[in-house]
């Protein structure tokens, strides 16, 4: 039998290898965005067309590489940053597999060009399918730039499985937000189809973070600091009223790389334990350093995932950290209800002395001499008060005798209003109530029918009624808007106010009425009718989450799930009173539905009990 085990080409390994290495155009930004900071660079500049599918370049002022570097850096496993495998356990660079730009010169055209700064010209590479086009001599400034063009042009099927641009953007901007959280000391700027998305500058840790979500971000944060022969901590965690039903701001980095740990993320939670609302999750921006040589990070090729050497150490102290920041500044509550926070002592002045005040004594004054007088007669008139000689205390009894003589008269012109008699005009056994529906457990609403009985979900079906109201208004006509005696202002991250902007026009279909729309804030003036203002901010920060789990690719899918998140924000919930009247119309509003057997997520609404059903049970 002949040998059947042969050697693959490197253009065939190079593409298997891609399939891991480069998922969607949010991964070619990872890898080119941390070749850029192991490059040392101080600035970072990241371009891109139509999400990623068309572009994705990254330019930097870094040191560059010579014409030797630039031809193999393009070769498979051919790396600066390690020499043996010792040297996987000292890592201080984000790369070393050397698979990157490999992979994904093996499924998109790749342009590079780089100087050092030693040299006065730099080099050119084009490569398309792992074929290399062109290598040739080019003006350019000291660094590197990295285009990457036509991702996937060679495996349709791959890209065929890409989302629409708005998904595809936002995997581009979480791997942006990681990278520029790791690394406040390099300044970055973003570009999307020639518009400039974030532009940050060198700063610290604090002003990073407030630039990348919002300034509205600053008011949030408390800080952890935490030093120990293990681990060091630094940053910030959110306050727990300022909690979100997504994790979208949460953030562990490890040695300035970004990690995954459900097992750390355990532990700011329990440290939260009984702050925290059912269902929302805390923020963190947390900055773990330990020594590379106990932690592996050669796990998987994105490098998110970390294995540590001493987990319930790291996990302990993690925890016990924020519990600390906390307390620190007063975020936990106290059992000592007669306490007063107001006279605490300042954590920075616990360990300080107390300076006496100094006193100052004017032992010239006089308060009987003429210059006091005339001082407090210029402070009068400065002040604008006229002063008035009191009235003797006698004139307040003058008349008085001459009242009292005809009090009897007065009293006897005053008349009195009768006492009203609640009388109804119907006869009590001439009414006949018949009640149709009743409320079981404050979750059901139950009737009779001639078949039988019929139960409905109040939820579900307050969620049904809602969602055909909302989707009429949106497709159909607009809706009756209930203007605000002051307007609302509410603060997002600039993710999530371009995901309000792109819905605008729906969202004022439904009722809201918007003054200002800009990335820094939001001004309401107008909601729908109904909709109670302090529910505004839930409403949108629900359709945010709702958005960002499953983002629409058409206007009607847009306006369907924005009926969806508002009729599940809007909807009564379980556990609500309801009178007769609202039972009733209940029931009414549901059945006038086009679709009322199931809620908009396609669970029922309603379940009916044939009496022959329920005759079965005393059978």
């Amino acid at each position: 039998m002949s040998d059947i085990i042969q050697l693959l080409p490197d253009h065939v390994a190079n593409q298997i290898a891609a399939g891991e290495v480069v998922q969607r155009p949010a991964s070619v930004v990872k890898e080119l965005m941390e070749n850029a900071i192991d490059a040392s660079a101080t600035e970072i500049k990241l371009i891109i067309k139509d999400a990623g599918k068309t572009l994705v370049q990254v330019i930097d002022n870094g040191k560059g590489m010579s014409v030797t570097d630039a031809r193999l850096s393009f070769e498979r496993h051919a790396t600066s940053k390690i020499r043996a495998a010792e040297d996987l356990f000292q890592l201080n660079t984000k790369g070393f597999r050397g698979e990157a730009l490999a992979s994904i010169a093996a499924i998109a055209h790749v342009e590079l060009k780089t100087k050092q700064d030693e040299d006065d010209l730099g080099t050119t590479i084009i490569i398309e399918g792992s074929e290399v086009k062109s290598q040739e001599v080019v003006v350019t400034p000291t660094g590197t730039s990295v285009a990457v063009k036509h991702l996937f042009f060679n495996i349709p099927a791959r890209r065929n499985f890409l989302k629409s641009d708005t998904v595809e953007l936002r995997h581009i901007s979480d791997e942006f937000h990681r990278v520029a959280l790791a690394h406040p000391n390099i300044a970055f700027s973003f570009y999307h189809n020639g518009s400039d998305l974030f532009n940050v500058p060198q700063e610290n840790y604090r002003q990073r973070v407030v630039h990348i979500f919002g300034t509205k971000t600053n008011e949030k944060l408390v800080p952890v600091e935490e030093e120990t022969e293990v681990l060091k901590i630094s940053g910030f965690v959110g306050k727990p009223n300022f909690s979100k039903k997504t994790k979208s701001e949460q953030f562990f980095f490890v040695n300035q790389r970004f990690i995954k740990s459900p097992y750390l993320n355990h532990a700011i939670k329990s440290a939260f334990e009984g702050l925290l609302k059912d269902g929302y999750h805390p923020s963190y921006f947390l900055n773990l350093t330990v020594d590379p040589k106990s932690i592996d990070i050669n796990i998987h090729p994105t490098k998110t995932e970390i294995k540590f050497d001493d987990e319930h150490t790291l996990y302990a102290i993690l925890r016990s950290a924020v519990k600390h920041s906390l307390g620190q500044f007063n975020i936990a509550p106290v059992l000592d209800f007669e306490h007063q926070s107001s006279l605490n002592t300042p954590y920075d002045y616990k360990n300080k002395n107390a300076s006496i005040p100094a006193i100052e004594v004017d032992r010239s004054f006089n308060p009987f001499s003429e210059d006091v007088d005339r001082k407090e007669k210029t402070t009068r008139q400065n002040t604008g008060f006229k002063s008035s000689p009191s009235a003797s205390w006698e004139s307040m009894y003058v008349g008085l005798e001459s009242k009292g003589n005809n009090s009897e008269s007065d009293f006897s012109q005053v008349t009195f209003e009768s006492e009203s008699k609640d009388e109804s005009i119907f006869n009590d056994s001439a009414i006949e109530t018949r009640k149709t529906t009743f409320q079981l457990q404050h979750k059901y609403i139950v009737s009779t029918l001639k078949s039988g009985m019929l139960i409905i979900d109040q939820n579900r079906a307050h969620q049904r009624i809602l969602y055909e109201n909302f989707l009429k208004h949106i497709t159909v006509k607009e809706a009756t808007s209930q203007q605000l005696l002051f307007p609302l202002q509410l603060h997002f991250t600039p993710n999530e106010t371009k995901i309000i902007a792109d819905l605008k026009s729906d969202l004022e279909h439904t009722g809201f009425a918007f003054s200002e729309l800009n990335d820094k804030e939001i001004m309401i003036t107008g909601v729908p009718v109904g909709v109670p203002e302090s529910e505004v901010s839930i409403i949108l920060e629900q359709l945010i989450s709702d958005v960002e789990n499953d983002v629409p690719d058409t206007n009607f899918s847009a306006a369907d799930l924005l009926a969806k998140s508002m009729a599940k924000s809007l909807a009564i919930k379980n556990g609500q009173s309801l009178n007769s009247t609202e039972q009733e119309h209940m029931v009414n509003s549901l059945f006038a539905c086009k679709e009322p057997n199931v809620s908009p997520t396609n669970r029922p609404t309603f379940i009916t009990m044939a009496v022959d059903d329920i005759e079965k049970k005393f059978m």
